[in-house]
């Protein structure tokens, strides 16, 4: 593959993480108004738990699809390294394996963080 069509590929990689946000950033909106009305102090059991499950299940779906991307991405940089004579954002775009990995750590671990509070604002 030539450089165009990787630093393509890679700007594919980079939407996919961002759109796979979206979803869980809604239901995060929704959970959070919910809670600072209180709405979650009189609902019952059930309906706590099923936001519980819903948010568990929006978050770690988003969370292996964005990995998935990260994963993806990182061969990409390996093939973008390969290039002879690549462009100045090429090479940076390679040199970027660092950030990638930091950013897929920081999701399992703000995923994780977000996903307590969750908990902690529908249980109680």
């Amino acid at each position: 593959m030539d450089e165009k069509g990787l630093l393509e590929l890679w700007n594919t990689k980079r939407t996919q993480i961002i759109n796979a946000q979206i979803a869980p950033t809604l239901l995060l909106i929704g959970v959070f108004v919910l809670a600072a009305y209180g709405k979650f102090e009189s609902a019952s059991d059930g309906a706590k738990y099923l936001t519980v499950g819903v948010a568990a299940a929006t978050g770690i779906l988003a969370i292996i699809s964005q990995y998935a991307a990260v994963r993806e991405a990182e061969a990409l940089l390996v093939d973008l390294k390969k290039i002879e004579k690549p462009s100045a954002l090429a090479t940076k775009i390679a040199d970027s394996r660092g950030l990638l990995s930091l950013s897929a750590i920081a999701m399992v671990g703000l995923g994780t963080g977000v996903f307590a509070l969750v908990v902690w604002a529908v249980l109680g």
